[in-house]
C-alpha cells in the first residue's frame, strides 16, 4: 500500500466520515483505486468533494449492515464505519451495535471471499473507564455492558472478537487498530466531541461547555498522524495476532485543552459547567510501545500545530475572520449550528 508497493484496490467503509475521508485522500495520493462506502448517516459526502471526479475514486452509498451492492474485489478493506460520538451512536443504539457486529461480519466475509487484507478501526472505548494507566493492548478493559455507551463500546469489542476469530481460522489476514481521540479538519461541529465543541463555541462567541471538573484527561492525535498509523498497520508484511493502539501519548486535562483553544481563538467566551456523562472515562492515554516497535510509528504533529490548523479550517469553511467573532451590520456573527452540520463529518 505504500509508494513502493503496486497500486491496490481499496474498499473504505465509513469513507465520508472524519477519519475515513482523510484516509481516502491519502490512498488516492499513493496511487490506489478507492471504493468509498458510506450510508451518510453521520458522514458527509462533502468531505469527499475533492475526490468525486477522480478516475480512481468511486463512491457507493450503502449500509454495511446490508449486503454490499458491488462486485469489486478489493485487495484491502478498511472498516471505519460506525457513528463514534456518544450523541450520534446513542441516537440509534441498535443500529450502532449492528454496524459493529453485522457490518463487520459482512465485510469480513468479503475479505474471506476475495483474499483482501482487513483493517478494523476499533477504539480506545474498548477499555471503558480504565483501571490501567496508560492503557496497553493486553488490558481487558472496564466496560459497563448495560450502560448507554455499551452499544458502541461492546459493539467494537464484538467486532474485534470477530476479526480475530477470522484470523485464527485462517480465513482473513485481519488487523485491529484501537484508535484514541483524534482531531483535525473535517470534524463535525455537532458531534459532541470536546475539540470540535470548544472550537466552535469559542469561535461562535458562545459559552464553552466543560463537563465535570475538567480534570479528566485525554490524549489528542492529529488526523494525519492517525492515518499514517492506519497505513503502517495495513502495510505491515506480517500477520498480527493482537490489536495495536494508535494515538498520541501526550496526556492532558480538559482544562489544559481549554486553555490552548482559548489562546488560539482569542475568545472571551465564559465557561459553563455540566455534569459528567454516564460512564465517561476519567483518564485516557495510550501505551504505543507496540506501534513503535512493530510499525515504526509514532505521532509527529504537536498539539499546538494541529489545533491551529483545525481552527483555521473551521474559520475558512464557515467564512469567519481570524478573530473569534466577526462583525456584520454591527451584530455578532455566530457560527450556524445547522449549517455546520451539513459540512463536517464525524469520526467514522
Amino acid at each position: 500500500m505504500g509508494s513502493d508497493i503496486r497500486p491496490t484496490r481499496v474498499l473504505v467503509a465509513g469513507a465520508a466520515g472524519f477519519i475515513g475521508s482523510h484516509l481516502c485522500q491519502e490512498l488516492i495520493n499513493r496511487g490506489a483505486t478507492v471504493f468509498a462506502v458510506d450510508n451518510l448517516y453521520t458522514g458527509r459526502k462533502e468531505n469527499l468533494s475533492d475526490l468525486c471526479a477522480h478516475p480512481r475514486f468511486t463512491f457507493i452509498q450503502a449500509d454495511i449492515v446490508d449486503p454490499l451492492p458491488m462486485s469489486v474485489r478489493p485487495d484491502v478493506i478498511f472498516n471505519l464505519a460506525c457513528a463514534a460520538s456518544p450523541q450520534h451512536y446513542q441516537a440509534d443504539p441498535v443500529h450502532t451495535m449492528m454496524t459493529s457486529v453485522v457490518g463487520t461480519r459482512n465485510l469480513l466475509a468479503v475479505a474471506a471471499d476475495t483474499g483482501a487484507r482487513f483493517i478494523l478501526a476499533s477504539t480506545s472505548e474498548v477499555y471503558g473507564d480504565p483501571l490501567m494507566h496508560p492503557q496497553k493492548e493486553t488490558y481487558f478493559g472496564n466496560v459497563n455492558p448495560t450502560g448507554p455507551r455499551a452499544c458502541y463500546d461492546e459493539g467494537k469489542r464484538a467486532a474485534e472478537a470477530l476479526a480475530f476469530d477470522y484470523l485464527r481460522l485462517g480465513r482473513v489476514d485481519a488487523r485491529v487498530a484501537r484508535i484514541f481521540n483524534t482531531y483535525g479538519p473535517k470534524m463535525r461541529s455537532d458531534d459532541g466531541r470536546v475539540v470540535s465543541n470548544m472550537i466552535t463555541q469559542a469561535m461562535g462567541g458562545e459559552d464553552i461547555t466543560v463537563y465535570g471538573d475538567g480534570e479528566q484527561t485525554r490524549s489528542f492525535c492529529y488526523v494525519s498522524d492517525l492515518v499514517a498509523g492506519l497505513l503502517r498497520l495495513a502495510d505491515h508484511d506480517r500477520k498480527l495476532g493482537a490489536p495495536v493502539n494508535l494515538g498520541n501519548p501526550n496526556e492532558m486535562t480538559i482544562l489544559e485543552l481549554l486553555s490552548e483553544v482559548r489562546a488560539l481563538t482569542r475568545t472571551s467566551s465564559r465557561v459553563v459547567r455540566k455534569p459528567l456523562p454516564v460512564d465517561d472515562p476519567k483518564r485516557r492515554k495510550p501505551d504505543i510501545s507496540l506501534a513503535k516497535n512493530i510499525l515504526g510509528w509514532e505521532p509527529r504533529v504537536a498539539l499546538g500545530t494541529g489545533l491551529a490548523q483545525t481552527v483555521s479550517w473551521f474559520a475558512q469553511t464557515f467564512g469567519l475572520a481570524e478573530a473569534p467573532v466577526a462583525k456584520l451590520d454591527g451584530r455578532r456573527k455566530r457560527i450556524p449550528r445547522s449549517g455546520m452540520a451539513e459540512v463536517g463529518a464525524g469520526r467514522a
